[in-house]
């Protein structure tokens, strides 16, 4: 089969899909816009975008005129392969960016399969959740409306689609939801493991770490609302008073990754710290910043418990990583969250808005570690029965392709 994929960040959600199939003896191209990684057997092709947005365009066009002059761009270079003789079998593409927009002009018989990853809802997932944040007025939900624009004409062109889960393929018009598959990107049990034996050393910090140590983990790419910094760590003095010789490892930027950033230029971390000034014993707090995978894995396994906390959103790889890990997870009662945590069976669930009750969840974790061991088992088991990257998240994709390809 001959598969080009298409991602603006390429490899993106086809981290372990792409290389996978090159080995196979596939031919797998890439079209991405930024520099990405090498990968043996795979041929990166980036393409360059000519223009910038309109000055003085309306502002709910914006996002939409910025997806278009990227999918231009994919248009014209996917049409600079077709020139050079190569012609795919299937198109994998993640159409958020606006990047698979016009491949049907280019590429009119073949099939294309796309990554269905969010469509935005003015009600019922991110937006107004939280009272603290993202109290749309009518101007943010018409503009928010606006951003399905590309996701609705994208969605024309695609054979199927596929989304990592059931509570994503939901957020899609219930017209095209038939033709979107529920795929998980797959974790890697076989190398996300508990380790009963781990330590960790943060040399830069000073932290030596270990396994059955009292240690709450709390993993974000970034420290902001959609990932409920601000519940965690309003939850801290609680913590604190609890169990006074527990150690918080927060793992994070300060950027924002999601949402919109505070207006008078702080980061979210300082304005949780400012707001709780002299409720906190700092020295056993660690803020360590962006961690390299290794790191992020082992303090997984030298965690006593884990909190994952979300906005109705996309599901965070590193919850299933941890529940991999064996991690006991005390995660957020919403719906992304119990798509896979059972309370009291596999992991814990928490009021999102509720400091006091994630607080009373992680020292009922703490202070009961063989009553928890059975849960964190059935955390890992959920994860090798329905996300092993091996045994069914990669078999499912390929079946997936081949269908397409061979119909």
């Amino acid at each position: 089969m001959r598969i080009l994929f298409i991602h603006q960040n390429f490899p993106g959600q086809f981290k372990h899909l792409a290389p996978v199939l090159a080995a196979q003896g596939h031919t797998v191209v890439a079209l991405t816009l930024n520099a990405s990684p090498a990968i043996p057997g795979v041929p990166i092709y980036r393409y360059t975008t000519t223009r910038s947005n309109t000055p003085g365009l309306h502002p709910w066009v914006l996002d939409t005129e910025s997806k278009v002059i990227r999918s231009e761009a994919v248009a014209r270079a996917a049409d600079h392969l077709r020139q050079q003789g190569f012609r795919p079998d299937l198109i994998s593409v993640h159409p958020g960016w606006g990047e698979a927009l016009f491949l049907h002009e280019v590429f009119p018989d073949v099939p294309q399969l796309h990554y269905c990853e969010f469509f935005y809802r003015t009600h019922g997932s991110d937006v107004n959740f939280d009272p603290e944040y993202r109290n749309a007025d009518l101007g943010d939900r018409c503009r928010i409306v606006f951003k399905n624009a590309i996701n609705h004409f994208s969605l024309e062109s695609a054979t199927w689609g596929l989304s990592p889960t059931a509570w994503q393929r939901a957020q899609y018009p219930a017209r095209v939801q038939d033709h979107i598959s529920v795929i998980h990107d797959g974790i890697d049990t076989r190398h996300v493991v508990p380790n009963p034996q781990a330590s960790l050393r943060l040399e830069q910090r000073g932290l030596e770490l270990r396994a059955g140590d009292e240690i709450i983990t709390f993993v974000n790419r970034n420290l902001e609302p959609m990932r409920g910094v601000h519940p965690f760590l309003r939850a801290l003095p609680e913590i604190q008073r609890r169990r006074p010789q527990a150690r918080i490892v927060i793992v994070g930027g300060d950027e924002v990754s999601y949402g919109s950033p505070l207006p008078d230029g702080q980061t979210y971390r300082q304005k949780y710290l400012t707001e709780l000034a002299g409720q906190l014993d700092l020295s056993r707090i660690h803020f360590v910043g962006k961690v390299p995978y290794p790191v992020f894995l082992g303090l997984l396994q030298v965690s006593a418990v884990h909190v994952y906390l979300t906005y109705p959103f996309v599901l965070s790889w590193s919850m299933l990583e941890a529940m991999s890990a064996g991690c006991l997870v005390v995660g957020s009662r919403t719906p992304p969250v119990e798509e896979v945590i059972t309370h009291g069976h596999n992991g814990l669930l928490v009021d999102f808005f509720n400091p006091a009750e994630i607080a009373a969840a992680v020292d009922d974790v703490l202070n009961h570690p063989d009553r928890m061991q059975a849960i964190r088992t059935r955390a890992r088991q959920t994860i090798v029965e329905n996300y092993d990257l091996h045994t069914v998240c990669l078999p499912q994709h390929r079946t997936l392709i081949e269908r397409l390809v061979n119909p």
